[in-house]
């Protein structure tokens, strides 16, 4: 008998309308903790001022929306063949990553939109991995990012060991064991980063209700895993890009542990040499200082390098 699951692979979902605004870029900035001399996200009057790279990673949950939106009608939007409903609060974010294309604009008008399909799925012991690819693309179908990200809905079931996917993720190496890091950057969120960060468009009750946290194994509130992203993100392109809005090419990354507002992040970056499109290959990884537990793992960026941009 055919797994059901091979329907869902390559199943394209309705093109998602996406919007945003110079504000919007703002308020994702201070989200993933800019800080008072990032000055190309920070400051709309500067000349370089630009979208922080990663930004387009919030657009799938915020859409077009100028307004809060409702977390659980979002996820239920769409209905996928031969995939089975799957519990929410038993879905996971597993990895995501981002490739730029080209520059993004610092506002959109009408008619942007992401292109989405299911690009794999993956049944194990644990449940099942679904992985989407979206990519966003102007009025005119041109395309500006590419991303993929995955989650895993633990518990859920078909036949059993099934494995596809159509596309892949930046390819990296694995962290070198021989030799220190190039770069080390510790930073300490807000006890209220969370806060911030869902303006952006993520508006789970988890991230701020800390009676949901606490029925899960978080035992409280913690922290979106798209805000540690983009913390990992700002380190990389300040160490190794020159904080150059147009630096980063590729960042890549798998959850491995929740964070709670208030921990500090410490991203170790490694230079490998040469990548794609004359970049550097960079390999990374982000742990929570306090506890010593990874939170981002197999993480992998393509940086152009340079030297520290941006300032007055």
């Amino acid at each position: 008998m055919a797994n059901p699951l091979e329907k869902a692979v390559g199943y394209e979902l309705p093109r998602q309308p996406v919007g945003w605004t110079k504000r919007d870029l703002l308020t994702y900035a201070v989200g993933i903790g800019a800080k008072k001399d990032d000055f190309p996200f920070v400051y709309e009057l500067h000349p370089q001022f630009a979208p922080f790279p990663t930004y387009p990673v919030v657009l799938s949950l915020k859409g077009d929306a100028e307004d809060v939106t409702d977390f659980s009608k979002i996820l239920g939007q769409d209905n996928v063949p031969g995939l089975p409903t799957f519990n929410p609060e038993r879905a996971v974010h597993g990895s995501m990553s981002i490739q730029l294309l080209r520059p993004l604009p610092v506002e959109t008008g009408k008619g942007w939109a992401m292109k989405r399909r299911i690009s794999g799925v993956h049944e194990n012991k644990s449940g099942i991995v679904v992985d989407m690819e979206m990519v966003l693309v102007d009025p005119q179908g041109t395309e500006y990012a590419k991303m993929i990200t995955s989650s895993f809905n633990v518990g859920a079931r078909t036949l059993g060991p099934f494995s596809k996917s159509l596309s892949s993720t930046p390819r990296g190496k694995p962290v070198p064991k021989d030799r220190a890091p190039n770069w080390v950057v510790s930073e300490k969120t807000s006890e209220e980063q969370a806060l911030v960060y869902r303006l952006s468009g993520d508006y789970n009750p988890l991230h701020i209700d800390p009676s949901i946290g606490a029925k899960m194994p978080f035992g409280g509130v913690i922290l979106h895993g798209l805000s540690t992203y983009g913390f990992a993100a700002r380190a990389v392109l300040r160490s190794v890009g020159g904080n150059d809005p147009q630096a980063l090419k590729a960042f890549s990354v798998r959850f491995t542990a929740p964070v709670k507002p208030g921990d500090t992040l410490e991203t170790s970056i490694w230079e490998l040499g040469p990548g794609p499109q004359g970049t550097e290959l960079v390999a990374f990884v982000t742990k929570v200082k306090e506890t010593g537990k990874v939170c981002l793992g197999n993480g992998v960026a393509w940086v152009l390098k340079g030297k520290v941009k941006g300032k007055l």
